[in-house]
């Protein structure tokens, strides 16, 4: 099996059409000897920061010595860099070897598993037999019947801002966001919880309460900013001083306080984290296109903030790092996000607007989105490419910067063609 054909295997499953359940999951996992049964987990959901903040976690983790998984979702530039260990990505041949173990028995279920089950399940081969001494999980979506929760009782359940978002499966409340987010705590973890609105805490200690798990919110208070460039900013957090962190933007400081407190936990659970292990794994994080600078002449930024609340903090962001600067938006969403919400913070910071098409079945066409943001008073062309969008945009005002914002799906694309 070549890479090829392996991930045109895993793609060619529509997981809209499975149904809700970890039964699939179960099933395909027994078949594989139950490999998520011999590796230790810190099992990571919410709306915003997850990922962000599994990366954290799973670089300190790393610079304490051991042995560490990553698995996250969706990839930007290629698909192998949702499972890593130690942060290498699974090589091509180790994830066509796998595939072509699980496909079989993935194929001889009466119920097929759905993409991202098979994917979870090949991800959970690899750290087992990768010998990891643990894994940072990000749920894919939800968390009671996400397929990354078919592990037993991680170290710690960690729930990180929670908001509206998948809103057709999840809930059209956060308070029903929550109660499915909650279904990863379990007895015998620990879950910390990201400041929430109060009728989300309770949902959540009320969890914690009938499976007698301890919960720790985290201490946003204890939490003080010392300086921010372009180039990262430091911080202190509790006894911690000078904490040094390349991602940009306040809200990576609380999820590097999210982090920081789940360390904590780990701490007292027995992990051995020195506080130079903490310091180095700050400091060495990278998750791309988070509010990140890409490019220096012109300056270019990356930002795949997909929902209202991530487009909020993308302002804070800009009028933080760049203000004053005149702003080239380079843009694409899916046709199922909030749009229509998400682009009204940013309007006046945006100089003019540039849409294009995410590379996804789901994509907001860019002729659609330009048509919604017209109105909107700022100047708007919709391209044919992102190679043509992304050409436009570096043909900008010399003092301004481009801002490529928007889906996921879109960041690896954009980011290549604004960097060529």
């Amino acid at each position: 099996m070549t890479i090829r054909e392996a991930l045109a295997y895993i793609h060619a499953v529509d997981w809209r059409r499975s149904k809700p359940g970890l039964r699939r999951i179960h099933e395909l996992l027994e078949k594989l000897g139950h490999p998520e049964r011999t590796v230790r987990f810190v099992h990571i959901t919410g709306t915003n920061g997850k990922g962000s903040t599994c990366a954290m976690l799973a670089s300190i983790l790393q610079a304490a010595g051991y042995r560490t998984g990553l698995y996250t979702s969706p990839y930007i530039f290629r698909f192998n860099e949702r499972m890593q260990v130690n942060g290498q990505e699974i090589p091509d041949e180790e994830l066509c070897a796998i595939t072509e173990e699980v496909r079989p028995l993935a194929d001889s279920m009466a119920d097929h598993p759905s993409e991202f089950e098979i994917v979870t399940a090949i991800a959970f081969t690899w750290f087992a037999r990768r010998k990891c001494d643990i894994v940072v999980c990000e749920v894919g979506m939800g968390g009671e019947f996400d397929a990354t929760n078919v592990i037993p009782a991680p170290e710690a359940a960690v729930l990180c801002n929670i908001g509206l978002d998948h809103m057709a499966y999840l809930g059209d409340t956060v308070e029903k966001i929550a109660a499915t987010k909650s279904g990863i705590i379990k007895p015998g973890c620990e879950a910390v919880l990201y400041p929430c609105a109060p009728s989300v805490a309770e949902i959540v200690s009320t969890r914690c309460r009938s499976c007698g798990v301890t919960l720790h919110p985290v201490d946003m208070d204890a939490l003080s900013p010392l300086a921010h460039s372009l180039d990262g900013q430091s911080f202190d957090f509790g006894d911690l001083t000078d904490l040094h962190l390349p991602l940009l933007g306040r809200m990576q400081l609380y999820n590097a306080a999210t982090a920081l407190t789940v360390t904590e936990v780990l701490r007292r659970r027995g992990w051995a984290i020195g506080e130079d292990a903490v310091r180095q794994g700050l400091a060495q994080v990278r998750w791309p296109v988070r509010f990140e600078v890409v490019r220096r002449e012109p300056l270019v930024v990356m930002d795949g903030g997909h929902n209202p609340q991530c487009m909020a903090a993308l302002v804070e962001n800009i009028r933080d790092y760049l203000p004053g600067r005149p702003l080239t938006v380079l843009t694409g969403v899916l046709r199922d996000k909030d749009y229509r919400h998400m682009y009204a913070p940013l309007l006046p910071c945006a100089a003019r607007f540039i849409t294009v098409t995410p590379d996804s079945p789901r994509a907001l066409p860019a002729q659609e989105l330009a048509a919604y943001l017209a109105p909107l008073g700022k100047p708007v062309t919709a391209c044919a490419s992102v190679a043509e969008g992304a050409a436009l945009a570096l043909d900008s005002d010399a003092d301004g910067a481009v801002l490529g914002a928007g889906s996921l799906y879109l960041m690896g694309e954009a980011e290549a063609a604004l960097t060529r």
